[in-house]
């Protein structure tokens, strides 16, 4: 077998102070003086010491905070948020909307008794949409107490033959997980972000149904979360307050409507599509799959939009997939979209899925790009067993492209030159890429890291999967939330 390795190199990427560079921390320190080049409007909802808590911890953002964990090529100091972003984060009093302490205790008590999920829920609803109107602002920090943010209970909706059936469906689809490979734990978390997950339909999470319950408001805006242990744990446990002042700014940079950073060179006009598949129930009480796709370009915002429903027993090799029709008019309110957003048809259609291609969807995907997109690529991305090790002390380096054969791996994790250091506890796993029509696959993986650098959720530039398929996971999560026939809104920024 013919085997060969090559590093790609690292994406550059171009930041909101119009620097380039290939590291957030690194390109954002230092960068400004300390004039404000615009402020972003925060409001707080949560009971009163939470919100008093998050609210001191918020006004420490504009200050500068030394990182305290031992690799300062990693983990840089926090310069304060004029430096860093041109920006000032305000909290006015106005906007500070505190629930009632003992009300919030009973209905979480009641909870743990069986009811009273939705009267807590319905408390936080009502502040943070309070806030939604003309002059509000960007953004909504939400602050938890620990028993919430945890708090999971059965869906209710479910009856116990639905209940079986997923039960059924989540072993299958852990069974399937564990034989690509023997994987440790960290690696089977990974694993589970490109896997249709039963329990995501099983229980409801109190985080994911409020961020939902909120998304559905008409003059929404989006919500961040905070957990009371993020502002009080100490620096000598887990993240500094440097580092989560990173995390969380940039999160709130890109939350109230402005791009922390993009990817230098993506091609122009090109769209990348993660089409995902997740579980879903009906009104009517039929279990069904809801199809998706996420639409990431250089040139606008990513978005998603909602695909047609799908009959559980709609599977092949016990993966769902799309009809012809079905994938003929996904991709074309894709397009329609894209179009609508960035005023020009793309030139080229890439798509991204963790399952093979079947001739339907082809067809399909094919027939709705017609006429209006040139090129189409179809691009399957799968977690792997495969593993290289390297001669020497080091990992294999993040952006290793190896090809074994007609098989082609790409290293979106692995060691980071400019940290000194592989942030994993064990051997780097790459993914395995492949296609379904003839494609250059070193141009499709130096596209797939430049997207794995697209997540605002942390200021580290990097992740496991591109965001045309980390993106999926989120918008899945919330849509079983969502009432039948609901158009989510498109925006990625009220799924983070």
């Amino acid at each position: 077998m013919r085997i060969s390795v090559e590093h790609l190199g690292e994406p550059e990427l171009v930041f909101c102070n119009s620097k380039r560079g290939i590291e957030p921390r690194r390109a954002l320190s230092g960068s400004r003086t300390t004039g404000v080049e615009h402020s972003v409007t925060l409001g707080i909802v949560g009971p009163p010491e939470d919100a008093a808590a998050v609210r001191k911890w918020l006004e420490r953002l504009g200050s500068f905070q030394v990182a305290r964990e031992a690799n300062t090529l990693r983990y840089r100091n926090w310069p304060g948020s004029r430096i860093a972003l041109g920006t000032d984060f305000v909290v006015p009093d106005r906007f500070v909307r505190a629930l009632d302490s003992p009300a919030v205790e009973d209905a979480l008590s009641r909870v743990k008794r069986g009811s009273g999920f939705e009267t807590l829920l319905d408390m936080f609803t009502a502040q943070i949409t309070g806030l939604f109107r003309d002059g509000g602002p960007s953004c909504v920090v939400v602050c938890l107490p620990e028993a919430i943010a945890d708090l999971r209970v059965d869906n209710p909706g479910l009856s116990a033959i639905e209940r079986q059936a997923l039960e059924r469906l989540q072993a299958e689809e852990e069974s399937s997980q564990l034989t690509l490979f023997q994987p440790t734990p960290e690696e089977l978390r990974a694993a589970e972000d490109l896997r249709i997950q039963a329990d995501e339909l099983l229980f409801r999470t109190f985080y994911r149904a409020l961020k939902a319950r909120c998304m559905q408001h008409q003059n929404a805006v989006p919500i961040q979360v905070i957990r009371r242990d993020t502002v009080e744990r100490g620096d000598d446990k887990g993240q500094s307050h440097a580092t989560r002042a990173w995390n969380l700014a940039v999160s709130l940079y890109y939350k109230a409507g402005s791009m922390p950073w993009q990817p230098v060179d993506l091609p122009v006009n090109t769209c990348f599509v993660g089409i995902s598949f997740h579980h879903l129930k009906k009104r009517s009480g039929s279990l069904i799959y809801a199809s998706l796709a996420q639409a990431v370009a250089s040139e606008v915002e990513p978005f998603a939009l909602s695909g047609a429903t799908i009959d559980h027993d709609q599977r092949r090799d016990k993966q769902p997939y799309l009809t012809a029709n079905q994938a003929r008019e996904l991709i074309s309110e894709v397009i329609k979209e894209y179009r609508k957003v960035a005023g020009v048809t793309p030139d080229r259609l890439v798509l991204h899925k963790t399952s093979r291609y079947q001739p339907e969807e082809i067809e399909g995907f094919l027939e709705g790009a017609s006429g209006l997109v040139p090129s189409c690529d179809f691009v399957w991305i799968r977690p792997t067993p495969f593993r290289v090790i390297r001669k020497g002390h080091e990992e294999p380096w993040r952006g290793t492209l190896c090809t074994a054969g007609e098989e082609t791996f790409l290293f979106t994790s692995g060691y980071v030159p400019w940290w000194n250091e592989y942030p994993g506890p064990h051997i780097p796993a790459p993914i395995e890429i492949g296609a379904a029509n003839q494609t250059d696959l070193r141009q499709r993986a130096i596209e797939i890291l430049a997207l794995s650098k697209i997540n605002w959720n942390s200021s580290e530039g990097m992740s496991r999967y591109p965001v045309t398929l980390s993106f999926a996971k989120k918008v899945g999560q919330l849509m079983v939330e969502f009432p039948d026939n609901y158009r989510p809104n498109p925006s990625y920024r009220f799924y983070m």
